[in-house]
């Protein structure tokens, strides 16, 4: 995906169209980024709460949930921002090979 959008959108629509999707890549990948880590350390701190003694403490159904959870939330909180770093970057670095060839069809083959 990070390397065949770049390409269907320049050719297809044109360079302009192309930087408004990389904008667009940009802002959403920040957000994902920030949900995810913000979600992963909520998991995070569910679990360390039931372990505390509350809900239940640990040994319980909900504890088990928690740890459930957790398990979900340590890669959502550790990866979402090096892989959202590195779908952008590898975009942008297809943007700029494709670019000669664009220049030469600043409106795409449907333009």
């Amino acid at each position: 995906m990070a390397v065949l959008a770049p390409v269907v959108v320049g050719f297809g629509l044109g360079a302009a169209a192309l930087g408004g999707m990389l904008g667009g890549a940009l802002i959403t990948c920040v957000l994902l980024a920030l949900t995810m880590a913000n979600a992963g350390g909520a998991w995070d701190n569910a679990k360390k709460y039931v372990e505390k003694g509350n809900l239940g403490g640990k040994g319980s159904d909900v504890h088990k949930a928690a740890v459930v959870g957790d398990t979900v939330g340590d890669p959502f909180k550790d990866t979402s921002g090096p892989a959202m770093n590195i779908l952008i970057n590898v975009m942008a670095i297809v943007s700029l090979v494709i670019a000669p060839l664009l220049a030469k069809m600043p409106y795409g083959i449907f333009g």
